[in-house]
């Protein structure tokens, strides 16, 4: 459920709902209006390209300005909606990419399923969705869940975290792990689990692998993260370098999530962290993104303790540019360049359905 239903989490009246909304599509046209004055036709891509990446970026970063301007109630209203709008919208383009979506609960914790069409799965991923630690939801994630799948052939299971400021850490670790531990439970080999995440996820699916797979000698086949958030200090040139040039608010929020926990702790910091023993990991980077120092030294600590690790940086492109671009030029390179790592990292026998999922995509 999206956290707007959860038990106890407030949200605001539907009228003040409705003006928050009308002026949303304010914000936004005012944002549509800044495009041709952006020079939108440079760019290091096709006239297309370039365009659609300008738009992008201008469109989110109005939407994550108004509405994290916004109280917290409001601000789960709006949210609600859009899980709504997403679930009319987003399923039929799931089921053109050749998935099925389905509501689930593993290990107590309730999320979405997106699965091959075919019914045979070359393995699963836990995926942990992005959205700063405080916003989205698993259907909003169901498009790109769609691509991950097809271009692996795995099961993706998609939990809902509770977020914060309602929630804050641990809780989605919490609930992470209880998704993991649920899935080996149910019957998931370790070997033909992967742990993947965006964004915030992508930071708390480093804490994961460090509290539970790590820890716990898991030996899942593989971790996939696109443009984690492994730095809560914000405090790399790149953040203030590459402010104009990313989708996200220069001013990034994280004192809701961490509620006093000390930014620099290498549990929620993993570039912080000590990664021996940690599994093969693939890391996607964005050029132009604020964490993209961070993550570039994060990614050059797998390589220290030897880590059989894949590190793919798109350049000219900005944060998590694969979920919101999956049909650029970029966004395909990645997500089969992640599709190709997971397949050979898994069991041969599970690879071989998995090849054939992608080669059909």
């Amino acid at each position: 459920m999206v956290m707007g239903r959860r038990p106890g989490v407030q949200r605001s009246s539907w009228p003040v709902a409705a003006i928050d909304l009308v002026g949303l599509v304010g914000q936004m046209g005012v944002g549509m209006a800044r495009v041709p004055l952006r020079r939108p036709w440079c760019g290091q891509g096709n006239l297309a390209h370039n365009v659609a990446v300008t738009v992008t970026r201008e469109t989110m970063r109005t939407f994550m300005g108004y509405s994290t301007s916004l109280p917290i109630d409001q601000f789960r209203s709006i949210e609600l909606v859009l899980d709504d709008l997403c679930g009319v919208v987003l399923s039929p383009i799931v089921s053109f990419r050749g998935a099925d979506q389905e509501d689930g609960m593993v290990g107590g914790v309730l999320g979405e399923w997106i699965r091959p069409r075919n019914g045979r799965s070359g393995g699963t991923i836990l995926y942990l969705h992005g959205g700063g630690y405080v916003g989205t939801s698993p259907r909003m994630y169901s498009v790109f869940a769609a691509w991950l799948a097809r271009r692996t052939g795995c099961d993706v299971f998609v939990p809902d975290l509770r977020l914060a400021p309602e929630f804050p850490f641990p809780a989605d670790l919490e609930d992470a792990a209880a998704a993991l531990r649920g899935l080996v439970a149910s019957g998931v080999a370790p070997e033909q689990l992967v742990v993947a995440g965006d964004s915030s996820g992508g930071g708390l699916a480093t804490t994961l692998v460090a509290a539970d797979v790590v820890a716990e000698q898991l030996p899942v086949a593989a971790v996939v993260l696109f443009s984690p958030e492994v730095n809560l200090q914000l405090d790399s040139p790149s953040v203030r370098e590459n402010a104009r040039l990313d989708i996200l608010p220069w001013n990034i929020p994280t004192t809701a999530y961490l509620h006093g926990v000390d930014p620099a702790s290498p549990l929620v910091s993993a570039d912080s962290q000590d990664l021996d023993g940690w599994p093969p990991t693939f890391v996607s980077i964005g050029g132009d993104e604020m964490f993209r120092d961070a993550i570039r030294r994060f990614s050059f600590h797998l390589d220290e303790a030897d880590v059989d690790a894949e590190v793919h940086e798109e350049p000219g492109m900005f944060h998590v540019y694969p979920i919101l671009m999956p049909w650029s030029d970029s966004g395909r390179r990645t997500i089969a360049a992640a599709g190709a790592f997971v397949r050979s990292r898994l069991p041969p026998v599970v690879e071989a359905v998995a090849a054939g999922m992608a080669g059909a995509a």
